[in-house]
């Protein structure tokens, strides 16, 4: 193991929080088998050989605890079997159990779900190494008159169970589904990530918003080595302006396209926060340019720029005249899955056994040290030449199968059970991967967060969304604004910082040739702003249209990582006869924002709505940002209920709600 590597090893064992270290018996809700022997909350050594120790945070202002436990083979021998390692497993007193929650991206977009632990037990499992592509590992556990928020921090398989009899509700969670296996002498794996968080009272918005304030305090990461907050940003990707034709709409520049979408952006004031890079801009493993019309998904691997799409150092000189304009630039990057193997070798160091191949691709093992440490030199090393302020990952692919090929070579390798042990070290060194990029930017004045996407939302769950922030929660909501609005409804509820599609089509790589009007960018209002168009290339492009819309959202950016409440009961995007309301508000300052959405076929002209926050026993102002009139409503008014009015299907209101001062 080289020393890349063990640094960033070391690394994944501790955490860039505030987090401290609990002696024995500490009574924490974990259980684990070993040597076939149960152990509940166990801290120390057994025999000498498996020591068991736990990293525990606390933050009491927000009643909120977590804990990792770790396992480490600190003898000379093999240790015995360690398997039913439940990272959570304890119970809740409280009458009528309600579980409350949103499922994953995917194919279930973020749908609300709540249900009745009396009436059913409810299983959640994710098994294919993607932990937020289909189900959610969230949970909103009502119990009496209180309850209790949970969340797995552990990027691959994972499983959850809820039951409840009578006034106690069970709850077992497992992360690294299937672990069963000895550990080597040195060898380190751990559970996922358990959050928790209590709360008083059944009222989903007292649980919501005690959980975003928590969020944006202490998940989210830093913008910069200073430790400056994160602040709402809009982004702009020029591939959308490159005129090139391309198996999936035209994401690859080149050195000639740049130039014209940035002069054209700043003649027509429309200078955005990011440059967003994207694929197709690397040569293949052979070392071969790459098409506009081929394919960049079967070609990734080398992270070598295209020479003949960036010759010399034209990527670096437009990095750098978009830095000089004050925009940063992100880049696109997919490092768990490569391409031509052989070639990969050849031309760049990388060694076969590396590449766990299945039936729907290559999986790279990053749980190898030298893996990770070769993985990690091509990604800085691209960062670095060529001036990249921020890494963006995506997967598409699952990766569940190369684990389980790795543990089969293993148990032939040492006659030994290692069912589950490679999953833990290519997790771990995937946080490893990610932690080094980090280290990286810090130390050269970059961006200290990363941009987490696998085909889509897969990679969401809340130890990685320490590291990162979802620029795009799904590839689904790049669609229809129903799309949209169902998935605010569900994300909005765990995840405050994030962003979404602007536009509205009806596949996702669609083309619109006008700029999206008041009902798209009102429900694309997201602290993320994605801003998209051909710019150049769409002569019916309206840009007054666009700087509206961003002026819109910057107004209003501020309000949307506070408060947020959904004042309307759930539908899903195959129903657009409803009215959708959603409104944010800053506790401390008393302003606040709602946003109304009339159905595409909703009869309603009216929507009646009861705005939670507000004091009763003050006055607010309303200004319609439709018609400028602004009126003084009494506060026990909008908590009683206030109409809402639009006069068309597919319409939509934006009202900004102020305190009266006295």
């Amino acid at each position: 193991m080289n020393r890349i590597a063990r640094t960033f090893f070391s690394l994944v064992s501790l955490t860039v929080f505030s987090l401290s270290l609990y002696g024995a018996g500490n009574g924490l809700p974990y259980e684990f088998k070993y040597g076939g022997k149960v152990y509940k909350g166990y801290e120390g050594t057994i025999d000498g050989t498996l020591k068991v120790s736990v990293v525990r945070a606390e933050h009491p202002e927000f009643d909120q605890s977590e804990y990792t436990v770790w396992f480490e083979n600190v003898g000379d021998r093999p240790s015995k079997v360690l398997e039913d390692v439940y990272a959570l497993k304890t119970t809740f007193k409280g009458s009528s159990p309600v579980l409350r929650g949103c499922l994953g991206d995917h194919v279930n977009y973020y749908t609300q779900y709540s249900r009745d632990l009396l009436k059913e037990d409810v299983t959640f499992t994710s098994t294919e190494g993607r932990a937020t592509h289909i189900v959610f590992p969230y949970f909103d556990l009502v119990h009496g008159n209180s309850g209790t928020r949970i969340a797995l921090g552990w990027a691959g398989t994972w499983e959850a169970k809820f039951s409840a009899k009578g006034k106690v509700t069970t709850v077992t969670a497992q992360t690294n589904l299937g672990l069963k296996g000895v550990l080597l002498p040195g060898e380190k794996i751990r559970t996922g990530l358990v959050v928790m968080m209590d709360y008083e009272s059944r009222d989903e918005n007292v649980s919501v918003n005690k959980w975003r304030a928590w969020f944006m305090k202490h998940n989210l990461p830093k913008a910069d080595a200073q430790g400056n907050e994160l602040q709402p940003f809009c982004t702009t990707c020029f591939a959308s302006d490159t005129g090139l034709p391309n198996t999936d709409g035209s994401i690859s520049e080149t050195y000639y396209t740049w130039q014209r979408t940035l002069s054209y952006l700043v003649r027509e004031d429309f200078i955005p926060d990011f440059r967003w890079f994207d694929a197709g801009w690397y040569s293949d493993p052979a070392g071969n340019s790459v098409p506009f019309d081929g394919n960049w998904w079967a070609t990734t691997g080398s992270w070598e720029l295209d020479p003949v799409k960036w010759p010399d150092n034209t990527f670096r000189e437009s990095n750098e005249a978009c830095h000089a304009l004050g925009m940063k630039v992100l880049v696109w990057f997919e490092p768990e899955r490569v391409t031509d193997v052989p070639n990969l070798c050849r031309n760049y160091g990388y060694k076969s056994e590396w590449g766990i191949e299945t039936p729907h691709c290559i999986t790279s093992n990053i749980g190898d040290p030298e893996c990770l440490a070769w993985t990690l030199g091509r990604i800085t090393r691209m960062m670095e030449m060529n001036d990249v302020d921020l890494y963006r990952e995506d997967n598409n692919s699952d990766p569940a199968a190369a684990w389980k090929i790795l543990d089969s070579r293993d148990e032939e390798k040492y006659g030994l059970p290692r069912q589950g042990i490679n999953e833990n070290k290519c997790i771990q060194g995937h946080y490893a991967l990610w932690d080094g990029i980090l280290d990286f930017c810090r130390r050269h004045g970059k961006c200290t967060f990363l941009d987490s996407c696998a085909s889509g939302g897969g990679r969401n769950d809340i130890e990685s969304l320490r590291r990162s922030i979802p620029f795009m929660r799904s590839d689904y909501d790049r669609t229809t604004i129903p799309m949209r609005l169902q998935q605010s409804a569900g994300f909005n509820k765990w995840v405050p910082f994030h962003g979404s599609s602007t536009k509205e089509t009806v596949g996702q790589l669609d083309r619109s040739s006008v700029a999206p009007d008041l009902y798209i960018t009102r429900a694309s209002l997201l602290p993320v702003w994605n801003a998209g168009a051909a710019f150049t290339h769409n002569t019916k492009l309206d840009m007054d249209v666009y700087r509206r819309n961003r002026s819109i959202w910057k107004a209003n950016s501020h309000l949307l990582v506070k408060d947020f409440f959904e004042l309307t009961p759930w539908h899903g995007c195959d129903d657009t006869s409803l009215w959708t309301v959603f409104a944010y508000n800053d506790p401390q300052t008393c302003e606040g924002i709602l946003l109304g959405f009339r159905g595409e076929t909703c009869e309603a002209g009216t929507c009646t709505v009861k705005l939670p926050f507000v004091r009763t026993d003050a006055d607010y102002t309303i200004s319609d940002d439709d018609t400028d009139v602004v009126r003084t409503v009494s506060g026990k008014e909008l908590s009683d209920g206030i109409e809402l009015h639009l006069d068309s299907p597919r319409s939509s209101l934006l009202w900004h709600i102020r305190i009266v001062e006295k």
